[in-house]
Formats: structure tokens, C-alpha cells, sequence
């Protein structure tokens, strides 16, 4: 029983960061495009 609640730790612990990986490259990604957004609208001035 005891192994079981490690290793269901161990996984809730491995999911909770796995989201938080993917919600930061998300943010980057986002931040990217509104960068390259910007230099396009520079560019047409």
C-alpha cells in the first residue's frame, strides 16, 4: 500500500510540472509572435 502512495505521488508530481513546462512554452511562444507581429507593423510604416 505504501509503494502505491509513492509512486501515485511521484506521478501526480510529474503531471502538475509537465503542465506547468507546457504552459510556459505556450506563454514563449505567445510572446514570439507578438513580437514578430510588431516588427511586421514597424516595417509597414
Amino acid at each position: 500500500m505504501r509503494t502505491f502512495a509513492i509512486l501515485a505521488l511521484m506521478a501526480a508530481s510529474l503531471t502538475l510540472s509537465a503542465c506547468n513546462t507546457v504552459s510556459g512554452a505556450g506563454q514563449d511562444v505567445k510572446a514570439a509572435g507578438e513580437a514578430v507581429t510588431s516588427t511586421a507593423e514597424d516595417a509597414k510604416k
